[in-house]
């Protein structure tokens, strides 16, 4: 089989379709290239685009993506997938390699093999990409390997493998919790009766119905403007009290916390507070009362 045309040079090599130990057995009986071999095959391809040169050169070379491609099986992908894609790694690499740097194939080749074996990964491991950003990608291919056991990682450990890939500690934490997850089919296989597939017990919820999750999101809007009108009418201490004392979602003041803050006593800060709550009730219709207005804190 030979490569796609899109690519940048087509050497016909044998591909792992069939028999994978047949594959293996073949690449192992190419031999490997002196140094010397390899730069005059390399300037033959370099100055001559002679592609029986760079047809030795991948062949030589095949073993080596057989056993980089094992390193990636613990991702439940064909080790036949994971071997094409790092022969077109491979191809790459000698398409690009120049022997007048002194450096040997395989010290080049490497890059290029882990490279398209990884996209391949990342395209196919899961339908919801668990590896976008830079960081999140040094995560996923060194984490497995990085982890003592398959106990999740310590707060310890989670500072260690922070610190060795230079990411955050946040980060290793939610690789973590991604890749410790696992795809379920929503239907299960008809052939097997036991089967418990969340199609099964999933039932559609009636607060998530279009209709109303819309109406309630209006609903939300016109609560949140009439409270901002009635906040805005409002003097800026009377203000202040209300959203310390009603609107914090959590640690809301107590009156002697506001009554330090503005140097008077919890009773005065009280009545301004009934004052202002009382101001914005008549400014704000009863029905459509914002739900933020939630039991102060004790005194």
């Amino acid at each position: 089989m030979s490569l796609p045309m899109s690519l940048p040079m087509a050497v016909p090599v044998p591909m792992p379709a069939g028999s994978l130990e047949a594959y293996i057995q073949t690449v192992n009986r190419f031999p490997i290239l002196s140094a010397e071999d390899e730069q005059a095959l390399g300037r033959r391809l370099r100055e001559h685009d002679d592609l029986d040169a760079a047809r030795q050169l991948v062949l030589s070379h095949l073993r080596l993506v057989v056993s980089i491609a094992r390193g990636y099986l613990g991702y439940g992908l064909p080790h036949a997938d994971l071997i094409q894609e790092g022969n077109i790694g491979l191809m790459k690499a000698v398409k690009r390699f120049d022997p007048s740097r002194g450096v040997r194939l395989v010290s080049f080749a490497i890059h290029w093999i882990r490279a398209e074996i990884h996209e391949y990964i990342l395209r196919n491991w899961r339908l919801v990409k668990v590896a976008t950003t830079k960081a999140q990608r040094k995560l996923f291919f060194n984490l497995r390997s990085m982890k003592p056991g398959l106990a999740p990682l310590s707060l310890e450990e989670v500072r260690r493998v922070a610190a060795e890939l230079k990411v955050k500690p946040e980060e290793v934490v939610e690789m973590e919790t991604r890749l410790a997850g696992r795809e379920v089919t929503f239907e299960a296989d008809d052939s097997d009766d036991e089967a418990y597939a969340p199609v099964h017990y999933l039932a559609a919820d009636p607060a998530k119905e279009p209709s109303r999750v819309l109406e309630e999101a209006e609903e939300e809007r016109v609560n949140g403007t009439g409270l901002q009108t009635a906040l805005a009418a409002l003097d800026p201490r009377s203000r202040r009290i209300i959203e310390a004392r009603w609107l914090r979602e959590k640690d809301a003041s107590t009156l002697h916390e506001l009554a330090a803050e503005f140097k008077v006593s919890a009773e005065r800060i009280r009545q301004i507070e009934s004052k202002a709550l009382e101001k914005m009730r008549k400014l704000i219709d009863a029905r459509d009362a914002p739900r933020a207005l939630a039991a102060p804190a004790a005194l």
